[in-house]
């Protein structure tokens, strides 16, 4: 069978040989997706203690977890699907034994028991699957590990382009218990026209409707902002913070 290049792409973000390929060109290269942890320290540090036991998925090159460890984090282990990134990052931090690294596919890591976890980070893995072949299905069986790893109380940390719209439906598949509280902050670089920066602090938790939606009339200051969806695992029915009572759920799901 013949596939169209958009399927090809579509294959090769969920697939190793494709990571595979692309840190060997990379060599020893770092990049950091989205944002660096210079931004992201304030969310990190409000709801994951340094004593936490962090879970890095999708660590690809990324420095993320260096910085973490030198602002005080001990424990996380970071997990991809590329076996030659990790043993890279392997390499490079022997000598950090804060930090570990396996190769491992997020679909699967039944290698790690239930509620093993204080805290999950995600810095654009799901994106990652939600580009991929049954996209539908990788976001699943990733989110449905993810909800098994984390303790009661865990943080699950997503840092995606995908709005709510997109995320919260996804966020709160059947199984999946979560109090959601949503940030929103610029693209690294971002300048706002005329150089006014919006008055709204970045620590502002956005509200949501009882649907998990942005309220009508939200204007983003940048349209290509990063939204961080900060997940906690609950037992009970799914929570969704800042909810107003008289959105229609129907339109939500149109």
């Amino acid at each position: 069978m013949i596939m169209s290049s958009s399927q090809r792409n579509a294959y090769s973000y969920g697939d190793a040989l494709y990571w595979d390929a692309r840190y060997l060109a990379d060599g020893s290269a770092s990049f950091d997706w989205y944002q660096r942890y210079s931004a992201l320290r304030p969310f990190v540090r409000k709801y994951v203690p340094v004593s936490a036991r962090v879970l890095m998925v999708g660590c690809g090159n990324a420095v993320m977890s260096e910085d973490m460890v030198k602002d005080g984090y001990i424990d996380i282990m970071n997990i991809d699907i590329s076996s030659v990134v990790t043993e890279m990052m392997r390499k490079k931090y022997t000598h950090i034994p804060q930090l570990r690294y396996m190769q491992m596919d997020v679909r699967d890591m039944s290698f790690f028991d239930d509620e093993s976890f204080d805290c999950v980070i995600d810095k654009g893995t799901l994106d990652s699957l939600m580009c991929g072949v049954d996209a539908t299905l990788s976001a699943s069986r990733m989110l449905e590990e993810v909800n098994r790893l984390l303790r009661p109380g865990g943080i699950y940390i997503l840092i995606t382009y995908g709005d709510p719209s997109v995320r919260i439906p996804r966020l709160n598949q059947p199984g999946c218990n979560w109090n959601i509280i949503l940030y929103i902050i610029p693209r690294p670089g971002f300048q706002s026209h005329g150089g006014c920066s919006s008055q709204r602090s970045i620590m502002e938790p956005v509200p949501l409707t009882k649907c998990g939606q942005l309220p009508s009339g939200f204007v983003l200051e940048d349209p290509d902002s990063h939204y961080i969806y900060v997940c906690e695992k609950e037992h009970g029915l799914l929570g969704i913070a800042h909810s107003t009572p008289d959105w229609d759920c129907s339109s939500a799901m149109k």
